[in-house]
């Protein structure tokens, strides 16, 4: 499955991706983040890798995160695993006469197992909760000018 979300923050792009850019930040504006621990690799940099736990209903989902490609501030690229779950994140960030922050996210989700199943009953759900993370990121960053 594949999707591309957009949307404008209205933060000067370096501003932005400071704010981005901060694993401090995380669990600020991604809903149920319980921990971000770097397993590998410098933190943020290709190739590094950090496991991420959210809380999920009565449970946790645990990911690994894995930076592809690093070439802030333009752009920011992930792939995150799970179990019979892959996806890679493409990010974009526009400036916008330096009073804004176009943020462009393409998606690539790939699903395996019961995540298969899932996907079939449930895929609008995916594209609504990554424009929800990316909402939540504009609204904790417009807070933080």
């Amino acid at each position: 499955m594949e999707f591309s979300q957009e949307i404008t923050v209205t933060v000067p792009r370096d501003h932005f991706i400071e704010l981005f850019d901060a694993p401090e930040n995380l669990p600020l504006w991604q809903k149920g983040l319980l921990s971000f621990d770097a397993v590998s690799g410098t933190p943020g940099e290709p190739g590094s890798t950090s496991r991420l736990t959210f809380k999920r209903g009565n449970g946790t989902l645990e990911m690994i995160e894995t930076i592809i490609r690093r070439n802030l501030p333009d752009s920011f690229d992930g792939s995150y695993e799970a179990k019979d779950l892959r996806i890679v994140y493409g990010n974009d960030f526009q400036d916008i006469d330096g009073t804004s922050t176009r943020w462009v996210a393409r998606n690539s989700h790939e699903f395996t197992g019961f995540m298969k199943v899932r996907a079939l009953l449930f895929g609008k759900s995916f594209p609504k909760q990554g424009l929800k993370m990316m909402e939540a990121f504009k609204e904790f960053a417009e807070a933080h000018r």
